[in-house]
C-alpha cells in the first residue's frame, strides 16, 4: 500500500523528533563513556592509595603477621572501602612470599608484563577475571629497596560495583530516552501545529480567490515575522495578477471592438450588394471596398501577432544587422508614405553601427515610428531620422514637428489600442498597435524606447539597441 506524501506538520515532526533521538543517543554515549572513564580513574586512584597505605604503613617489610591486628589496623586506615579490596605480597620477581602471607585469602595472577613492569621499578594497572569469573581491577607495585625492588605489592579491587553504576546508568538512559523523544514529539507536534495555522488560513483565503475577486488580500498578523513576509509577497503577486487580468481584459474588449468594425462594414456592404441585382461596376465597387475591409482585417492580426511574439520573446534568429541600409531602407518607404501630405521625410544623420537582433522585426519597429510621425504631423512639416553611436549603444531617432504629445500622455501612448486623439486616429486608419509594437521589440532586443513630445511642439521618438 502506497502512502500519501507527507504533511509539512508531520515532516516537521519527523524531523525535529528523529534530530532531537540522534542528539540523545549521541549525548547518552558520551556521558556512558565519560562516567565509565571517570569511575575507572576512580578505581585507579583507590588502588594506588591502598598500595601507597600499605607500602608506607610497612606491613610488607616490617614482619608484622598477616592476622586480625593487622587486617583491622588497614580496617581502620581505609576505612569501610577496605572490604572491596584485596592484596597480597610477593617476592622481587613475582615468587610468593611466606614471610609476608596474604591478609585476604585471594590468589591474583601476576603477569608477565607486570613482573617485567615490576623488576624496572613501574607499575602495572590490569583488568582481570579470577576463577569465579569476578572481575577485578588490578595494581602491582614495587616495593623499592636498595636500587632493586625488594617486594611486589598487589592490590585488586572487585569491579562489580563499578558495573552494577554503569548498567543501572544505561537502564536510566534506555528508560529516558524513549520518554523523552515520545514527549518532544508530541510537543513538536503541537508547536508545529500552532506555528503552521497561519499558513493554512492563508491557503484557505487563497483558495477562494478566483479570477472574479482578485481584489481580496490576504491580512498580515502584524508580527513582522516570516509569514507576514509570505503574505506580503503573495498580496504582491496577486495586486500583480490583477492588474494582468485587467490588462488582458481591455486587451480582450479592445480587440474584439477593432476586430468587429471591419467586419460590420464588411457585412454591410455585401449585404446592401445582394439586396438586388447591380451591375458589375457596382459589384467591383463592393468587392474593392471589401477587399480594403479584408486587408484592414490582415494587417491587425498581424499586429497582434507580432506584439504577442515579441511580448513573449519568440522574434527571429538573432544576427549582425546593419542599421545602416535598414534606415535608408526605412526613409523611402516613409517618403512613399507621405507622398501627396506636404510632409517631407529627410535623413539628418547616419553613422554605420551595427546590432545583433532580428533585421525584420526592427524595420517593423522603425517604420510604425515613421508612419506614426507622418501620419500626426500637418503638412508643410518635416520628419527627420538619424542614426548615432552612443558609447555601447546604436542609437535611432525619429523626430518630426508634428501636433507632440502631452507629457502626462507620453507613456500611455505605447499601450495597445491607445489613441489621444480618436475621431483622427479613425481617419488615419490606425489600430494602436504601432508604438506598442515598437517599445515590445525594443524591450526585447535589450534596449528601449523613450519619447520626448511637448503639445504642438513635435515629438522626438528615442530608439537605443546594444550595437554590436
Amino acid at each position: 500500500m502506497r502512502l500519501g506524501p507527507l504533511s509539512i506538520r508531520t515532516r516537521l515532526t519527523l524531523w525535529y523528533t528523529g534530530l532531537l533521538l540522534t542528539i540523545l543517543v549521541l549525548i547518552g554515549g558520551l556521558s556512558y563513556h565519560v562516567l565509565a572513564w571517570t569511575l575507572a580513574q576512580d578505581v585507579d586512584a583507590s588502588l594506588v592509595t591502598v598500595a601507597q597505605v600499605i607500602r608506607d604503613a610497612g606491613y610488607s617489610t616490617s614482619g608484622a603477621a598477616p592476622g586480625s591486628d593487622a587486617e583491622a589496623a588497614l580496617r581502620d586506615l581505609l576505612g569501610p572501602e577496605f572490604h572491596d579490596k584485596f592484596f597480597q605480597f610477593l617476592g622481587p620477581r613475582g615468587q610468593p612470599n611466606p614471610r609476608a602471607g596474604s591478609l585476604r585469602q585471594r590468589s591474583l595472577p601476576l603477569s608477565s608484563r607486570a613482573r617485567q613492569n615490576a623488576v624496572r621499578g613501574k607499575r602495572t594497572f590490569e583488568t582481570v577475571s579470577l576463577d569465579r569469573g569476578e572481575p577485578v581491577r588490578l595494581l602491582t607495585l614495587p616495593v623499592q629497596g636498595a636500587g632493586d625492588p625488594s617486594e611486589i605489592i598487589q592490590v585488586g579491587l572487585s569491579l562489580r560495583r563499578v558495573q552494577g553504576a554503569l548498567g543501572r546508568y544505561l537502564q536510566i538512559l534506555l528508560a529516558l530516552v524513549p520518554l523523552g523523544v515520545g514527549l518532544a514529539a508530541g510537543g513538536g507536534a503541537v508547536i508545529a501545529r500552532a506555528a503552521l495555522a497561519p499558513v493554512n488560513d492563508m491557503s484557505r483565503t487563497a483558495r477562494r480567490i478566483t479570477a472574479e475577486n482578485l481584489a481580496r488580500r490576504l491580512a498580515p498578523r502584524g508580527a513582522h515575522d516570516e509569514l507576514d513576509h509570505l503574505a506580503q509577497t503573495l498580496n504582491g503577486m496577486l495586486a500583480r495578477l490583477e492588474e494582468a487580468f485587467g490588462q488582458m481584459r481591455r486587451f480582450t474588449a479592445d480587440a474584439a471592438h477593432e476586430l468587429r468594425t471591419p467586419l460590420t462594414a464588411l457585412r454591410g456592404g455585401i449585404e446592401v450588394a445582394l439586396r438586388a441585382r447591380r451591375s458589375p461596376e457596382e459589384y467591383r465597387r463592393v468587392l474593392v471596398g471589401s477587399l480594403e475591409e479584408v486587408n484592414r482585417l490582415v494587417r491587425l492580426a498581424e499586429d497582434l501577432l507580432l506584439l504577442s511574439r515579441s511580448a513573449a520573446g519568440a522574434t527571429g534568429l538573432r544576427v549582425r544587422v546593419e542599421l545602416e541600409p535598414l534606415l535608408l531602407e526605412v526613409l523611402e518607404l516613409g517618403a512613399r508614405l507621405a507622398h501627396g501630405t506636404g510632409v517631407e521625410v529627410r535623413l539628418a544623420g547616419v553613422e554605420p553601427v551595427a546590432a545583433l537582433g532580428d533585421s525584420s522585426a526592427l524595420r517593423r519597429a522603425l517604420l510604425n515610428l515613421v508612419e506614426n510621425a507622418v501620419k500626426y504631423t500637418p503638412s508643410g512639416g518635416t520628419v527627420e531620422l538619424s542614426l548615432a553611436r552612443t558609447d555601447r549603444w546604436a542609437v535611432l531617432v525619429v523626430a518630426d514637428t508634428g501636433i507632440g504629445v502631452d507629457p502626462a500622455e507620453a507613456e500611455r501612448i505605447f499601450e495597445p489600442f491607445v489613441r489621444l486623439d480618436e475621431a483622427r486616429s479613425r481617419e488615419t486608419g490606425g489600430s494602436g498597435f504601432g508604438l506598442a509594437i515598437a517599445r515590445s521589440v525594443a524591450v526585447d532586443h535589450g534596449g528601449s524606447l523613450s519619447l520626448e513630445s511637448l503639445p504642438k511642439a513635435g515629438s522626438r521618438f528615442t530608439l537605443r539597441l546594444p550595437a554590436a
